[in-house]
Parts: structure tokens; sequence; C-alpha cells
């Protein structure tokens, strides 16, 4: 499958490594390629430019350019800027196609912890849906830290993880995915409007990290 995964931080580079993989044609969305390839953390180190050359066939292109040759698309970008970002992807790349959410509505302008900027009666997925319409907006994978996302399998017991959406066609091809990256129990929540339970996971999780201090958990719904 042709995928693209929009945004270049730890969750983008985590999903891109592990879906290119499995065997995924995959490309990377950013809003600069080079500003993105020579960009270095406080160390000096070009993060990005290290990762790529770990992974050489995934390609790196500006959003839109990443998102016209896609038939997934994967926002996983800061959900701050999310609507930004699949705005200079543009909509007619998105028509028609499963786009895949995974980021979560944090505001951090009030300091730490974060809070939600949108919750209860709303969604971050629901709002993408409606800037988007044409697009098959599916929410997964909101609620673990990025190395669990990709490897589930790597943690001492079962997990959960939750899809929620509004298109029975979209849900099954990012549940085939989940399960390709090692989820076993993928729980079907129903429309898009069951996002906001699942984004509202996030405070939570943020308790659990700083209790536990790490980010390897998950969530197992025992049933």
């Amino acid at each position: 499958m042709l995928i693209a995964v929009l945004g270049t931080g730890s969750v983008g580079r985590a999903l891109a490594g592990r879906l290119d993989e499995l065997g995924h044609t995959v490309t990377v969305g950013t809003r600069d390629p080079e500003a993105t390839r020579t960009r270095t953390d406080d160390d000096g180190r070009a993060t990005y430019a290290e990762w790529a050359g770990a992974h050489p066939h995934i390609g790196l292109e500006r959003f839109a350019a990443a998102a016209a040759g896609a038939e997934l698309v994967v926002n996983a970008t800061g959900g701050d800027v999310s609507l930004d970002v699949l705005t200079l992807a543009g909509a007619d790349n998105l028509a028609g196609k499963v786009l895949l959410d995974v980021a979560n509505p944090l505001d951090h302008s009030h300091g730490f912890p974060p809070r939600l900027f949108v919750k209860d009666a709303d969604s971050l997925a629901e709002m993408i849906q409606r800037a988007f319409p044409a697009a098959r907006v599916v929410k997964s994978l909101n609620t673990m830290n990025a190395d669990v996302m990709v490897r589930p399998a790597e943690l001492p017991g079962p997990t959960s993880v939750f899809v929620s959406g509004d298109d029975a066609e979209a849900k099954q091809l990012v549940t085939g995915l989940l399960v390709a990256m090692g989820h076993t129990d993928v729980i079907d929540l129903g429309g898009l409007a069951t996002a906001r339970g699942a984004e509202m996971v996030l405070p939570l999780w943020i308790s659990l990290r700083l209790h536990l201090g790490t980010n390897a958990f998950n969530f197992h719904v025992v049933r």
C-alpha cells in the first residue's frame, strides 16, 4: 500500500518505520523537506537525517506531495496543528482516502500537564472530518506511546487498541494494519463520535506516565 505519514516527530517516525518494515511504500510529509533533513536537536545531532539513514526506502516530501501519492494518509502531527497541516496536504489529496488520525487535542499553553482543547461534545477526529468531509477518518492508536503503537508485543501482557469511525470499510483497513503491527485486541467503539472518549483518555495516560515513570505501558479491557 502507498502510505503517507504526516509528521516527522517520534510518532511519525515510529509509524513510518514500522509500516516500511511491513512492506508498504511510505512517504513522510513535512512542511520543508530540506529544513527537516538538516534539523538538529539541542546536542547538535541531525535527528531526522540519522533516522532517515536507517530507513533508506522512506521518502520525504512536502505535505501535499506526500498525500497526493498515497492510498492511506496518517495524521501523526501534534493535535494543535493537525488542521493546519491537513489543509497544507490539500482537501483534494485527502478526498476518498482513509485518514488515520492518531493525534490528540493537547493544549500546552497553560503549562504542564497539557489540557484538552476539545472534549465531551466534540473531538479532534470529528473536527478533522468536518473540515475534510470527503476523507474517511478513522481514530486509533492515540491512547499509547509511539513505541507501543508499533510493537505492542514487547509489553509483557495483552493490551487493547480502540478504533472509531463512520466508514466500516475504512475501519477494516486500519484494523488490518493494527493486527499486522501486533495488536491482538482491536476494539471497534463505533462511529467517529466515540473518538471523544478515546481522546479523553489522555489526561489519565499522562498521570499514569508520571506515576509509573515510563511510557512502556498500555490499557487492557478485561471482559
